[in-house]
C-alpha cells in the first residue's frame, strides 16, 4: 500500500467524514443503481457506528469506508469505482475481523457485484429476507465467520 493511503477509524458519535461518505455511497448509488436512502436516515446510522476509512493523501480523496456496528454488522460498505480492484474493501472487511468475532451483512439478491465480494472472502448466505429493502427488495443475511476463523480466513485472503 502506498505511502500516501491513510487508513483511519472514527469512532462511534462522530460527524468525521460523514458528508465524504455520503457523496460517496451516493455516487455509487448513482452508477449501479442500487438503493437510494434518506440522507438523514444514512447519516445518523454512520454516526451511531465505527467507521473504517481509506484515505489518499495524495489528492485528499476518500477511497473507502465501512461503517459497522458493535456487534460487527456492516452497515454500509463502499469503495470509490476508481480504487477497486485494488483490495481495499478486503482490507475494510479484514480491519472490521479484527474487532469483531463475527461479521455480518445484509446484500440485495440482485446486487451480483456485492454477492460475489462477499463470498469471496467466505461469507455464508445464512437466511433469504424478504421485503427486506424499504423498495420491497429481497436481501440475503451473510456471516464471514465465528471465533478465530474469521481471522485466519482473512489474514489469507490478504496473503499475511
Amino acid at each position: 500500500m502506498s505511502v500516501n493511503i491513510q487508513s483511519q477509524e472514527v469512532g462511534p458519535g462522530s460527524d468525521d467524514y460523514v458528508e465524504r461518505v455520503w457523496q460517496l455511497k451516493e455516487r455509487i448509488r448513482r452508477s449501479e443503481g442500487v438503493l437510494r436512502q434518506r440522507k438523514n436516515f444514512f447519516s445518523s446510522a454512520y454516526r451511531r457506528s465505527k467507521g473504517y476509512l481509506y484515505v489518499d493523501r495524495t489528492n485528499d480523496r476518500l477511497i473507502g469506508f465501512a461503517a459497522v456496528r458493535r456487534d460487527g454488522y456492516i452497515l454500509f460498505l463502499a469503495v470509490d469505482d476508481d480504487y477497486r480492484g485494488q483490495g481495499f474493501g478486503k482490507r475494510l472487511v479484514a480491519r472490521v475481523a479484527q474487532d469483531n468475532t463475527t461479521v455480518t451483512c445484509h446484500a440485495r439478491t440482485t446486487n451480483r457485484n456485492a454477492l460475489n465480494f462477499y463470498k469471496s472472502l467466505g461469507f455464508e448466505v445464512k437466511r433469504h429476507v424478504r421485503n427486506y429493502y424499504e423498495d420491497g427488495g429481497d436481501a440475503y443475511y451473510l456471516q464471514l465467520g465465528e471465533g478465530e476463523g474469521i481471522r485466519e480466513k482473512l489474514s489469507s485472503l490478504l496473503g499475511r
